[in-house]
Parts: structure tokens; C-alpha cells; sequence
């Protein structure tokens, strides 16, 4: 179902949008170590910088694939818009290489409400606005149970996805999960990118998170923490690592934390009360 069905069928607010999506990769050559010339792809990169009613909000790196998603998403998580019925319209002009987002209100106020911003380690360049960590405290996310044999079975279900990496490299891949099924799958050169734009499609469809488990590839920092909260998802699996303010975050916010998942493996970090251990794997060598 596309997406305008999808959004159609529940009869949700729309706003007006282009679909201006980009083929996220392109044909080069290169010569490899015996010299042969070789026919690959590689990740497009190209900024896309957003507006607010004609105010420069951020520029970020994209492959391009959902730029209208992804302004939906980074104005969600960033809190700078919160009701979907406040925006008139979402108008991407790769020209230009903007996305104009106007709203019904068209604030002049932008300056002010922005405030500072905190860069993050993010690929690329993550921001964060300062009064969101303000607002953390107003999160506290109901912890849900998930089962071991349930985990491997979507790390195995997700290995038939990473479409761009597969080809091109040089890009993370997220996923929005519930159970043992993919529902969402985006990619991106950045992972916050790609969080942003299944946060975008989360907000159009009404999808709720708190059913739902989160997948990157990339690792698990704070302002990975702060957007899965905000996008009220409990359970976060990353095949990558963690870092302590990551960890932090995630414990005070009642998220479940999985690191280093890939295959059999996987590490817990807070919430493994909430994990049903129902496999049995081989004794473990010393």
C-alpha cells in the first residue's frame, strides 16, 4: 500500500507534499588491486537544508530517497513541531536543494523557539536543540516483554534489507520493528537521517511505538536515545556499540537497550528483566 493509501484509508490529516525521493545511488568505475576496471555504485550524498516558514532551520546530508519524510521527522523529534495539523505543506526543490515546510500559523518566531543546539556525535552532523533535554524528564516509556527466540528471528529477518548498503556501502540502515517483522526500513548516510524519516511516515500513518522495537546499524548515543523516546519506542537493537551518556539515557527512560546484536549474539544493557531467555544455545568454550 502506498503511502498515500495508507494515509487515505484512515482518513488522517495530509498536508500538501511533493514526492521528490532520489535514486540513492550512482554508477562509477574504479580499478581494483590487479588493476581490472571495475563497474560499481556508490552512496549519493547531497545536502538538503529546511525551512520554516522561509527560516533556515538545519542542513542535513542525505541520500535523498525521502526528503519530505525526513523534514517531518527531524521537526517531530526536535520538538519544533508537535500537532501534523499545523503544517500546510511540505515542498521539496532539489534545485535548490531545500524543503520548504510552511505552516497555517506562519510563525515569525523561529529564532527564539530554536534556541541553542547541541551538536551530537551523529554521522555527519547530529544537532539536538537544547530545550529538548529539558523535556526528557516528561518521558518515561512503559518497558514491554520481548523473547530471545523473538530476537533472532528479526535479525534474521532484517538481513533481507540494507538494499543500498548491499550495493553501495556507506550508509546506515534503521528499521521500525514489531515482533519478528520489519515494518519500516530506511537508509541513509546518517543514522539520525534515517530515524528522522521513519519518524516522518510514523507521524502521517499514526503509528504508535510503544509495540514496537527500533533497529540501527549505527551506535547507540544519547541523541539516538532521545529520538526513539520521543518516538515512544521501549526496546532499541543496534549491531554497533554504546556510549555511556547513551546508557545513561536509556536507563532513566525506562528504554530496553540491545548492543552488538548479530546473529547469536547480542549484549543487554538495561531493561534485561523484560527478556525472556527461551533459547538454548551451546555450552559456552572458555
Amino acid at each position: 500500500m502506498s503511502l498515500e493509501a495508507s494515509v487515505s484509508s484512515s482518513r488522517r490529516y495530509l498536508p500538501e507534499m511533493t514526492q521528490a525521493g532520489l535514486t540513492p545511488t550512482s554508477p562509477v568505475t574504479a580499478i581494483d588491486e590487479y588493476q581490472r576496471v571495475r563497474e560499481m555504485h556508490v552512496a549519493d550524498e547531497r545536502p538538503l537544508t529546511i525551512y520554516v516558514d522561509s527560516y533556515e532551520i538545519v542542513t542535513l546530508m542525505t541520500i535523498g530517497s525521502h526528503p519530505e519524510l525526513l523534514a517531518l521527522g527531524y521537526l517531530k523529534n526536535q520538538g519544533l513541531i508537535q500537532d501534523l495539523k499545523e503544517i500546510k505543506a511540505v515542498q521539496v526543490d532539489w534545485e535548490v536543494a531545500a524543503v520548504a515546510v510552511s505552516t497555517f500559523t506562519n510563525r515569525d518566531d523561529w529564532k527564539e523557539r530554536l534556541g541553542p543546539r547541541i551538536v551530537t556525535t551523529g554521522c555527519g552532523q547530529g544537532t539536538v536543540y537544547g530545550d529538548i533535554m529539558e523535556r526528557l524528564d516528561e518521558l518515561k516509556l512503559e518497558p514491554q516483554t520481548l523473547k530471545q527466540s523473538d530476537v533472532y528471528a528479526l535479525l534474521k529477518n532484517l538481513n533481507a534489507h540494507n538494499d543500498v548498503y548491499k550495493s553501495a556501502g556507506a550508509v546506515h540502515g534503521c528499521a521500525l520493528c514489531q515482533g519478528t517483522e520489519v515494518l519500516i526500513f530506511v537508509e541513509d548516510v546518517g543514522r539520525h537521517n534515517a530515524v528522522d524519516a521513519i519518524a516522518g511516515r510514523m507521524w502521517l500513518e499514526g503509528i504508535e511505538g510503544g509495540d514496537k522495537l527500533f533497529y540501527t546499524t549505527g551506535r547507540l548515543t544519547s541523541e539516538m536515545i532521545i529520538k526513539i523516546a520521543c518516538m515512544g519506542i521501549p526496546a532499541l537493537l543496534s549491531r554497533s556499540g554504546i556510549t555511556r551518556m547513551g546508557f545513561n539515557l536509556a536507563k532513566d527512560l525506562n528504554v530496553m537497550m540491545f548492543s552488538r546484536a548479530k546473529g547469536k549474539h547480542f549484549l543487554v544493557y538495561t531493561g534485561a528483566e523484560h527478556l525472556q531467555y527461551d533459547v538454548e544455545l551451546p555450552a559456552r568454550e572458555n
